[in-house]
This record gives structure tokens, C-alpha cells and sequence, in this order.
């Protein structure tokens, strides 16, 4: 897909999440894919590829390898139309699944009862895995998780491989988490969650530098070096941690606002009615802009391209 091709499905597919959640929850069904890992296991009953660290790409070879030569089929015919129409229904179809921001508000609404809130923050963790911790800090770094897993990680490899770059990412987190990793052999769901790992990577750096450059740059980076972004391991703690030190600052700075305009040394004004707590309303805001300075790096690549 040529890069305006790509910027044009892109802004499609997140303005059709964002406006119509229900049609998004109507076609996000992936039972398909759990029937297919279901098939191989019992095809493949005794020890072999399958139940080995590589048996992964056993299940993910045949459904990416059609997604692949679909997509260079239709690179052409309409002008480009047909594959710029596929792009729009493969990162539609991996977008999510479920609305961030309705998420988010839901653990807000919850109010202080640690039993509810901790009933919505579910819905940030994968099915049948024990919600983090309900305090502010772990929250922002689930935000932040759910961020990297929901929008950015299929976004970037549908920026760097179309749909099956999309697709790719979103069959490999399914088989590393959640209920359809459960039903794995064992080496097999490690090998998938080394993939996974594989393709969070790049993700998680390029959502820090983002943060960086609509955040303070020298909290983010000192955040970013103290947990480990600068190794070479296949780990995004650095990510997590870069989101709190930046949600952090944005409180401080917020206290320092609210003191140079009523002179009352303390904390900031209450949140807004809905209940939204601050460090989620400010993770979101924190998200929302990350996710803007990616459109616009990309649409800048479009331009640059019209003018060369």
C-alpha cells in the first residue's frame, strides 16, 4: 500500500471505531481462529512441531498467508480502491477489540469501592485473568498496556505491512493471551508469547518517544533509561514506567496551575462530575495526543512524498 493509501485507511478505520462502537463489536469476532487452534491441537495430538516452540507459525501460517496474497492482488485493480478497502476492513477488524476511552470512564464511574472498581478494571486485562492492582499508578500503566495492545501495536504493523502486518499482530496476542493461550501446549504459547514480545518492542518505543514529545522529554527519558529502554530486551517495562513519571508530571504541573491562579497551595481542582479520575483522565489525554503525533509523522511522510 502506497503511503497515502495507507494514511487514508488508517484515519477511515479509527474515525469508524470511534463513531460506530457497535458495529465494531458486530464484526470483531475471532471464534474462527479459536476453532482453528482447537483443530490443530487435536490434529496434531502427540509430540511434534505443534507442541514445540515454533508450533505457532503452524497456526498462523495459512490464515496470514491468504491475508498476504489478497493484499498483493488487490494492490492495483480500481486504481487501488479494492486494496484500500481491504486496509480499511483488516485494521477496523483488529481494532481494539472494545472502546478504550468507555473503558476507561467505566473504572472512573466506579467510583472508591475497591470492589468495583476493581469489576471494571477487568475489562483492561485479558478474560480470565486477575485485573491489576486498583491504585492510580498500576491503572496508568494498564492504560497504557491496553493502549499499546488495542491501537498502537496493530497500527504500526499496518503502517509497515498492511494488513498482514494488522492481522499478524492481532492473531499473534491472541495466542499469547488471554483464553485462546489457554488452550496451548505449553512450549507452543511461549513461542507465541515470544513473538508477541518480538512485535511489542518497537511499539513500545516509538509510544515513548511520542509520549516524550508531548510530555516533558526529560521526565520521559530519565523514566525510559531507569527501567531499561535502552537494552536490547524483549521487555516494554520502560513504557509503563515512562507513562507514570508523565501522568505524574502533568498532576504536578496541574497543582502548580491551580496555585498561580487561586494562590491555595494544594491539590488541583476536583475532576470533572462524571467521576473521572485524574490520573486516567490524564493517561487518556496523554494517549490521545501520542496517537496524534503519529498521524501526523505519517501524513508529513505523505506530503514529503507528493513533494518529491
Amino acid at each position: 500500500m502506497s503511503l497515502t493509501t495507507t494514511l487514508i485507511a488508517v484515519v477511515v478505520a479509527l474515525v469508524l471505531g470511534h463513531l460506530a462502537p457497535s458495529l465494531g463489536a458486530a464484526v470483531r469476532h475471532y471464534g474462527w481462529y479459536r476453532d482453528w487452534l482447537r483443530w490443530l491441537d487435536a490434529r496434531f495430538p502427540g509430540d511434534g512441531a505443534w507442541r514445540g516452540r515454533w508450533g505457532i507459525a503452524l497456526a498462523l501460517s495459512p490464515p496470514l498467508l491468504a491475508v498476504g496474497l489478497f493484499q498483493l492482488a488487490l494492490r492495483e485493480p480500481l486504481l487501488g480502491l479494492a486494496g484500500l478497502a481491504f486496509g480499511i476492513a483488516a485494521l477496523f477488524y483488529v481494532w481494539g477489540p472494545g472502546d478504550l476511552d468507555v473503558d476507561v470512564d467505566a473504572i472512573a464511574a466506579a467510583g472508591d469501592g475497591d470492589g468495583a472498581r476493581r469489576e471494571a478494571a477487568q475489562r483492561l486485562w485479558p478474560e480470565g485473568e486477575a485485573p491489576v492492582p486498583v491504585d492510580g499508578g498500576a491503572l496508568v500503566g494498564a492504560v497504557f498496556e491496553n493502549a499499546l495492545r488495542r491501537w498502537f501495536g496493530p497500527l504500526l504493523w499496518f503502517l509497515l505491512l498492511g494488513p498482514f502486518g494488522a492481522l499478524l499482530y492481532r492473531f499473534a496476542q491472541l495466542s499469547a493471551q488471554g483464553p485462546y493461550a489457554r488452550e496451548l501446549p505449553a512450549e507452543n504459547r511461549a513461542g507465541a508469547e515470544r513473538l508477541l514480545a518480538l512485535l511489542d518492542w518497537p511499539v513500545a518505543q516509538l509510544m515513548t518517544l511520542s509520549l516524550a514529545l508531548v510530555g516533558n522529554f526529560d521526565i520521559v527519558l530519565g523514566a525510559w533509561r531507569e527501567a531499561g529502554g535502552a537494552a536490547l530486551q524483549l521487555q516494554h517495562r520502560f513504557l509503563h514506567a515512562a507513562a507514570r513519571a508523565s501522568v505524574k508530571c502533568e498532576l504536578a504541573d496541574e497543582a502548580a496551575d491551580y496555585f498561580d491562579e487561586t494562590g491555595i497551595e494544594g491539590a488541583p481542582p476536583l475532576p470533572p462530575a462524571n467521576g473521572e479520575l485524574p490520573e486516567l483522565r490524564d493517561a487518556m489525554s496523554l494517549i490521545w495526543r501520542s496517537l496524534l503525533v503519529w498521524l501526523a509523522a505519517l501524513a508529513l511522510f505523505v506530503i514529503a512524498g507528493w513533494a518529491g
